[in-house]
């Protein structure tokens, strides 16, 4: 009677975990058609259906393609990317404050993008392809750093120390970026300034592919390793006694977010919050299992970004707030919310 008591409970589970990601998709279709419909120049829902099909003027054409329906995927993809790498943070630390934000990744990635924006022009082509690889470079060195200051011998990795060293690091790598700004001519200042406010900068077709190998490659990785975060959850000393090895798997993961992380930030700018916001609402949807909580965190994500984006393109019409200002509003509060709970 246990065992069939058990296993329709996890069926029931996995049918609730089911609805939840059938809702978070709906209400990413839902406000997606918001999104198009929403700016400066304003789109009918029927012109927009029309202009998808083909029947619209060539105004609405380029607000559409060339404007919106870039900026729109982008914020669903850097959304998602981002809250996925929160999670597989919060799940190899055992800390639920971890954020690839908070500590530190984002700001080390921002930091070679930031050098690379400030001697190479964008607009030029080709180069936007090597922020991912550049940003890569920059969170892999961070997320190398904050691991071995975090990491004490006999003990693992302590999540106080991981978040007091990721708010040590990130604070230094701040202060170098404002140095380097001191340096800029005023457009590069400019440029910067907005990708640092957490502006969807990147707003064309090019920024979307850019993004999307690393999104194609990672997830489904990620999501193939749900078993072995979940084990990780149990403690080192019980995932090794369970066959698991949990060093290498830990930096097979890590690894994984870094690159997420710094693939989001080449594109989207540094917005923060987004990764550790995502996972925790997830977490109240589906439960605690990675199955089901790494798809989620990646709807609640693009979704959480979309929405927030959609909300600092109308607030203040004509003039646009930047999206990661909207983020961090919501976000320092739970922040400090989840701060105020924890044993931290």
């Amino acid at each position: 009677m246990k065992k069939l008591h058990a296993t329709i409970t996890e069926s029931q589970r996995r049918a609730h975990a089911m609805r939840m990601l059938i809702l978070l998709g709906a209400l990413i279709v839902i406000v997606f058609v918001i999104s198009m419909n929403t700016g400066v120049i304003k789109l009918t829902p029927m012109e927009v259906l029309r202009t998808l099909f083909g029947g619209g003027t060539s105004q609405q054409s380029l607000i559409l393609f060339e404007f919106r329906l870039p900026r729109i995927v982008i914020s669903i993809m850097v959304g998602a990317g981002l809250a996925v790498s929160g999670c597989i943070l919060q799940g190899i630390s055992r800390n639920a404050l971890a954020d690839p934000g908070i500590l530190g990744i984002n700001a080390g990635a921002g930091l070679v993008v930031v050098l690379f924006v400030s001697f190479y022009p964008t607009s030029s082509g080709t180069p936007i392809f090597l922020l991912p690889f550049l940003a890569l470079i920059g969170a892999g060195f961070t997320a190398a750093l904050i691991y071995v200051l975090a990491y004490k011998k006999g003990e693992g990795l302590l999540p106080i120390r991981l978040i007091l060293v990721g708010i040590a690091v990130a604070a230094g790598i701040s202060a170098a970026m404002i140095v380097l700004m001191l340096r800029l001519n005023p457009q590069n200042y400019q440029l910067v300034a907005v990708w640092l406010a957490g502006s969807i900068w990147g707003t064309n077709w090019k920024f979307v592919l850019t993004l999307l190998p690393w999104l194609i490659v990672l997830l489904p990785y990620v999501f193939a390793k749900a078993g072995v975060l979940n084990i990780l959850n149990l403690g080192d000393q019980v995932a090794t006694g369970l066959g698991a090895p949990v060093e290498n798997q830990r930096l097979h993961l890590l690894a994984a977010a870094v690159g997420l992380a710094g693939a989001c930030v080449a594109v989207g700018g540094g917005i923060g919050f987004v990764g550790l916001i995502g996972p925790h609402l997830a977490r109240r949807l589906v439960g605690p299992k990675h199955q089901y909580l790494l798809p989620a965190s990646a709807l609640v994500g693009g979704l959480l970004l979309i929405a927030a984006d959609t909300l600092a393109r109308i607030l203040l019409q004509p003039a646009e707030i930047p999206t990661g200002i909207v983020v961090a509003v919501i976000g320092a509060p739970y922040f400090l919310y989840l701060l105020a709970r924890s044993n931290v």
